[in-house]
């Protein structure tokens, strides 16, 4: 009788010792990923982490066209691809393969793929003591179009770059890239050069010409600021200004938005939401707009 209770005993120590044990394990692990989570979420806001993911990018956008009443919605895939060239470099290919459609703005409406536009950049593989971070390369602008509403119809490329700032749950800097054209068109100013055939087709390109009539020549600038919250929440504030030279024409939407790092079955998932409004446009451009992200993330491990 007494070995019995000394063996239910010793029974009932095994069992208190396995739940401790798995307790502290289970805690131990949701804590790591906590962490890891964290510090993802804070990578995500680093344009040339060494991070793999594919962003789905759905951008609705209201106002512009000829009663002010139009509507665009594109979707852009945008996978960001980090390759480790060696413990010191790392080389991020970043291609952004748009889809859009038009309603209000054409007779019909037009949906069809754009142009393609793919930067390299070459990024010390980690940051500076003060917490710096750059990247710099060639971008490439490929004319996939489908439709010839929104279609450049050349080649482009230019030089890119970015630099930011790593501040404790801050992360702040700017993205920038110069395309010129790569095909043989005229200007809009050179003799003989052709007029527009439809005014409608003038709004599309933001600006009193077509990019598919005119040399491309555009400047991209995209400051950002972002916040980190412990909860795998990122706020920001940003914007994606653009310039074209040769119809000299300011776009200069400013941007505000949340995203939250999830984890679904196994899968890592950031989704977001942006408000953008249109403080400087041209004729027949949107006025504001809301953003709707989803973003596969697979960190590399390094």
């Amino acid at each position: 009788m007494r070995k019995t209770a000394i063996g239910a005993s010793a029974l009932r120590t095994r069992y208190a010792l396995f739940a401790q044990v798995a307790t502290w394990s289970l805690t131990t692990i949701c804590g790591a990923n906590a962490e890891s989570d964290s510090n993802l979420a804070q990578e995500l806001t680093n344009p040339v982490a060494s991070v793999i993911q594919v962003p789905f990018q759905n951008n609705f956008d209201w106002g512009g066209g000829p009663h002010n009443d139009a509507f665009r919605y594109t979707l852009n895939i945008q996978p960001v691809i980090p390759l480790s060239l060696n413990s010191d470099w790392n080389l991020i290919v970043r291609t952004i393969v748009p889809f859009a459609s038009f309603d209000r703005l054409f007779p019909q409406t037009e949906t069809g793929l754009a142009d393609t536009l793919q930067s390299f950049f070459l990024s010390p593989a980690r940051p500076t003591p003060s917490g710096i971070v750059w990247g710099v390369g060639p971008v490439f602008l490929y004319p996939t179009a489908t439709n010839a509403f929104f279609a450049g119809r050349q080649w482009g490329a230019g030089p890119t770059g970015v630099i930011l700032r790593l501040d404790g749950p801050w992360t702040y800097g700017v993205l920038a890239n110069h395309v010129w054209s790569l095909t043989s068109v005229p200007s809009p100013t050179a003799l003989g050069a052709p007029p527009s055939e439809s005014e409608t087709e003038e709004m599309i390109a933001e600006g009193p010409t077509t990019p598919g009539r005119w040399r491309i020549n555009n400047t991209f600038l995209q400051p950002f600021l972002t916040y980190a919250f412990p909860t795998h929440t990122t706020v920001s504030l940003s914007s994606e200004t653009q310039y074209n030279w040769t119809t000299r024409q300011w776009t200069v939407p400013i941007a505000a938005g949340v995203n939250q790092l999830v984890r679904a079955g196994g899968q890592i998932v950031q989704l977001g939401g942006t408000f953008r409004y249109w403080v400087e446009r041209p004729n027949g451009g949107p006025t504001w707009g809301l953003r709707f992200t989803a973003a596969w993330v697979l960190p590399t491990g390094r």
